[in-house]
């Protein structure tokens, strides 16, 4: 099963930017994606994940496991990122246990989103 780590890529943290300069979103995806994405996440990127005022942020979600959001990051944290992500996918419920999470993602959670439970189709 794949975890999909979503990364705002419209982020500004805060930042006033000039004509073409790259968003701190966009920094923070590429650094992600350098650092080395783990096996069985996908990176996405995304227009928006309404954290604004949290300077950059990510999410992780997957079907079935607990969804996480994160902000207040930076390029910088990538390798954290990273590790976190690799951390909850391998986590069969999403849930990472509290001392094998990276620091920022103990300090800088911003939501946990339980898992949307699968409804049987109808039956015909």
């Amino acid at each position: 099963m794949t975890v999909t780590l979503h990364v705002c890529i419209t982020c500004r943290a805060g930042q006033t930017l000039g004509e073409g300069e790259t968003t701190p979103g966009k920094r923070l995806h590429g650094a992600i994606l350098e650092a080395g994405v783990p096996e069985g996440v996908s990176v996405v990127p995304v227009e928006c994940l309404s954290a604004c005022s949290q300077g950059c942020s990510v999410a992780l979600s997957a079907p079935g496991r607990w969804s996480y959001v994160y902000g207040r990051l930076s390029d910088a944290n990538a390798q954290d990122v990273v590790a976190g992500a690799a951390a909850y996918a391998a986590a069969p419920d999403g849930i990472v246990p509290w001392r094998s999470r990276p620091e920022i993602f103990r300090k800088q959670s911003l939501a946990r989103i339980p898992p949307i439970p699968v409804v049987p189709e109808a039956a015909e």
